[in-house]
């Protein structure tokens, strides 16, 4: 409806962003609540990260990411959850030495690394070029890999649906009907709504979700007498609120490798989706280096490391709408809810089972894009090498598989999930050797009899010359026999004429 350089009307650009903000709340902000219960449970005290701060740094990634992309891939960028347990890690293992300021020391400097490492990677891929891409990444890995994406949030929908924090207090059945109001409303406008409403229909379903959750007594206002109207969030410098540390932050690098398969992945789902190759234009190093750039900063302000977010790519596809323009609006709007404190605490009011009602299709739409993938480039599933990359994909990706490596002192990098898949999609692609499928077997076998066929014809059409020529020379000979054998009695007839004579 809207191509990536067309621009809605400004009221439907301010909704439709809104949209967009709505999508990625829920998850920007659940890394800082996530990181921060995991140092608490440690015994650490002191706050890692800071929800204000996730919503600035997730709006300024976005536009840095429009920036170097040339505003040519809608993407929205926020917290990735792939450094809960890294930055989590970095932060207790800081915090053991130097205290609060070592603890951000720890896990700050290693977000930067991070943003280095997407930079420097960008910088090679643009030298050497990006041919290796669909090498590394054929559709039989790509198809799992989004498959895996979508997948793999479906546990946190459900969850969300059945909050057991509602459930405690007595009124469990309240949660799942709240999320199947909010589900079946998004699904209504997307599939019988004309006009404008058929763009946004997360945002009316949450509307209409919310509503119901306030009629049925899930939402809790407290937290927005008690917010400010306005806050400055608690950034964090590096020489201001901490000295940086190198050594800590260096156990950190080998996530790099890990989240880089999952941008890859991201981007060829929207890729996918809106029909063009985002991986060649604006090309895989301008996209690598706006994301790296864009956690670089994160990481500067001490906000969580950034990724591509699939709800937002969901968004984008659901809802035809691929304005980039759309997506920078967001950003802006993201920035400054960081700064409203009451809004901001408003938005965190809505409940889980709404988020969970709309999230049923957004991760379901990821999966089947995955699925469209293997479908659009005719994926033969004759050929076992396929059968095995997809089997294993899948299985590790959702069975819950995690393969640790241990960085000393105490800390370690756990690389599960989609990630985990990822990297045995491409090892097995790269290592399992190639096989005939039945179809090419089929024509082989076809080229194989005409070949047979057409040596055959010639063969006897070479006898057939061979018989004519024998035939040929038996005939003459026996011609010329018939002749002399009639000259013979001619000559004898008239010999015995003349003697008679």
């Amino acid at each position: 409806m809207y191509d990536i350089d067309e621009m809605p009307p400004v009221g439907k650009s301010l909704i439709l962003a809104i949209q967009h903000v709505f999508a990625m709340f829920g998850a920007t902000v659940l890394v800082p609540i996530l990181v921060n219960a995991a140092i608490s449970k440690a015994g650490v005290d002191g706050e890692a990260l800071s929800i204000a701060v996730a919503l600035v740094t997730a709006g300024l990634g976005t536009l840095i990411y429009i920036a170097c992309t040339r505003a040519k891939s809608p993407v929205f960028l926020g917290s990735s959850f792939a450094f809960i347990a890294p930055i989590s890690a970095a932060y207790i293992a800081g915090a053991s030495k130097g205290g609060l300021s070592g603890g951000l020391a720890g896990a700050m400097t290693g977000i930067m690394v991070i943003g280095i490492i997407y930079v420097i990677v960008s910088i090679i891929i643009k030298i050497a070029g990006k041919a290796w891409i669909d090498k590394i990444l054929p559709p039989i890995v790509i198809g799992p890999m989004i498959m895996i994406i979508g997948l793999g949030l479906a546990g946190s929908a459900v969850g969300n649906i059945f909050d057991t924090s509602i459930a405690v207090k007595g009124i469990a059945w309240k949660g799942p009907v709240v999320a199947l109001i909010t589900f079946l409303t998004t699904a209504l406008i997307m599939t019988r709504a004309k006009g404008f409403f058929k763009i946004i229909p997360f945002l009316v379903g949450i509307v209409v979700g919310y509503l119901a959750s306030c009629v049925l007594g899930l939402v809790n206002f407290e937290a927005v007498k008690a917010a400010a109207w306005f806050q400055v969030p608690k950034f964090h410098i590096p020489f201001v609120s901490y000295k940086p540390n190198i050594l800590i932050a260096l156990t950190m690098a080998p996530i790099a490798l890990v989240t880089m398969a999952e941008h890859i992945g991201d981007h060829k789902a929207l890729s996918t989706i809106i029909n063009r190759d985002l991986l060649q234009e604006p090309g895989l190093d301008r996209t690598l280096m706006g994301d790296g750039l864009a956690t670089f900063v994160a990481g500067l302000l001490g906000g969580p490391a950034n990724t591509t977010y699939g709800e937002n790519t969901s968004v984008v596809g659901m809802t035809r709408n691929a304005s980039v323009g759309v997506i920078g609006i967001a950003a802006v709007i993201a920035i400054i809810l960081g700064f409203l404190g009451k809004f901001t605490a408003l938005v965190q009011t809505i409940p889980n089972p709404v988020l969970g009602g709309v999230c049923l299709l957004l991760y379901g739409f990821i999966a089947v894009n995955g699925l469209k993938v293997l479908i659009l480039n005719k994926t033969d599933f004759s050929i076992n090498k396929n059968i095995i990359i997809a089997s294993a994909m899948l299985v590790l990706g959702l069975g819950g598989a995690a393969f640790s490596i241990a960085t000393g002192k105490g800390l370690s990098v756990e690389i599960s999930g989609m990630s985990l898949a990822a990297i045995a999609g491409i090892l097995l692609n790269l290592l399992i050797p190639d096989e005939d499928s039945e179809e090419e077997v089929v024509v082989e076998i076809k080229e194989d009899t005409t070949k047979i066929k057409e040596e055959a014809i010639s063969k006897i059409d070479e006898l057939k010359r061979a018989i004519k020529e024998e035939l040929t020379i038996e005939l003459k000979d026996e011609l010329l026999d018939e002749i002399k054998t009639e000259l013979d009695k001619s000559n004898k007839s008239k010999r015995g004429k003349k003697e008679n004579k």
